[in-house]
């Protein structure tokens, strides 16, 4: 038997306690047509993140007026007006961006994959700048800053996260400071206010990367984070359908910087994409509460299980991991005898999915070999816990 291991750190934002600007009201900004080079504040939104998954990204209501943006497959627009070139921006494109935007009290940027948006971020690093990560991150990401720093594009310091005190000391002389919380897969949750805090102190621009905890959980923006990075593939589009990464500030220069990466990288996501991401959106609140609540009641009945080891999970959100008192060939073989749940790597859909992540060759060391990451889907919970007791049954009976 062993105790669950949760976070003394609540989420910094979430649908319960959640940070208010401008007396109440959520303020977020969009941008000029193109051509410009400034941004607009918006009216505030009197609406709670809730609503404005439902609401925000439609178009202005008029008779006979299409509720939802339609999909507009062109790759060209006619001279004069606000769209030129697809790759620079598109109707579709920009109704995601201000839902996203709004959602997250900045200016969103639309990425054709999670990695395309990061690697827009890292674009603007200056040359040699000292970037601080996670010791424990999103693969991709991770894989790419060493790639950048055996290059000497960047220097990288590692860093743990839940280090508050390691954490400020890294931050000296740093570029950018590039948060998880929680991390990937070791859900690891960092002091945002005081990283952030301590990020600005240095100099230092601060990412925080949102994907695990979504806008209805946390809002680093409203904490003080210069970015927020989503792989929409994840969470905010929720249905396995979709690959699409999207990068947010509050600052309209900084805006423009990560715009203008997108139009040179050729990282544009396509119409079709971004619909598909805004209509998963709109259930974004439904699905983060049922899947919620799935994480808690099974996470909380694995931890009596004398087949886990440990439980990692900080007592919100959809994710958590799980380590196998087998090792890793109990890990292997839950994975492979489980019916309901999905052997898939990814998260955030609708659909539960679970994956031993040492089983991918570039997946850091600091993750146990025995570590199984959990993504709570929508299913009933009931059904969930009878799959998985099933298969944890035939790892002990092997």
């Amino acid at each position: 038997m062993q105790e669950i291991e949760c976070s003394l750190l609540l989420p910094p934002m979430s649908t319960a306690t959640r940070v208010r600007s401008t007396g109440g009201r959520y303020r977020h900004l969009v941008p000029f047509p193109r051509g410009t080079a400034t941004l607009r504040p918006v009216q505030p939104s009197p609406w709670s993140p809730e609503t404005i998954t439902v609401t925000a990204g439609r178009p202005a209501a008029s008779p006979d007026a299409p509720l939802n943006t339609p999909i507009v497959p062109a790759s060209t627009f006619h001279a004069g007006g606000q769209w030129e070139y697809a790759r620079e921006g598109a109707p579709t494109t920009a109704a995601l961006e201000t839902a996203l935007g709004a959602l997250e009290s900045g200016t969103a940027v639309a990425f054709s994959s999670g990695m395309a948006a990061a690697n827009a971020v890292m674009d603007i690093v200056p040359p040699g700048g000292l970037v601080v990560a996670p010791s424990a991150a999103y693969t991709g990401v991770a894989v790419r800053l060493r790639e950048l720093a055996r290059m000497e594009r960047i220097r990288l310091s590692i860093v743990d996260v839940e280090d508050t005190d390691a954490v400020v000391s890294a931050c000296q002389g740093a570029s950018v400071l590039w948060l998880e919380s929680p991390t990937n897969p070791l859900m690891q949750v960092a002091d945002l206010p005081a990283c952030i805090e301590a990020g600005h102190a240095a100099g230092a621009r601060v990412l925080v990367d949102n994907t695990f905890a979504t806008p209805l959980i946390q809002r680093p923006l409203e904490l003080g984070a210069d970015l927020v990075l989503h792989s929409v593939t994840k969470a905010l589009s929720g249905h396995s359908d979709v690959l699409m990464g999207a990068v947010v500030t509050a600052d309209p220069e900084l805006a423009e910087q990560i715009r203008i990466r997108r139009v040179l990288l050729g990282a544009a996501p396509s119409a079709f994409d971004c619909y598909l991401a805004l209509r998963g959106m709109r259930t974004l609140a439904l699905r983060v509460e049922r899947a919620q609540e799935n994480a808690r009641v099974i996470t909380a009945r694995l931890t009596t299980h004398p087949a886990v080891s440990r439980v990692r999970y900080p007592g919100w959100g959809t994710i958590a991991a799980i380590e196998m008192a087998g090792g890793t060939e109990a890990a292997d073989r839950l994975c492979a005898s489980v019916r309901l749940w999905v052997h898939a790597t990814s998260l955030g859909g609708v659909e539960s999915l679970l994956e031993r992540r040492r089983r991918w060759p570039l997946e850091s060391d600091t993750v146990p070999d025995d570590l199984i990451r959990l993504s709570f889907g929508i299913e009933s919970a009931e059904d969930l816990w009878s799959d998985l007791t099933a298969a944890l049954v035939a790892v002990q009976t092997g």
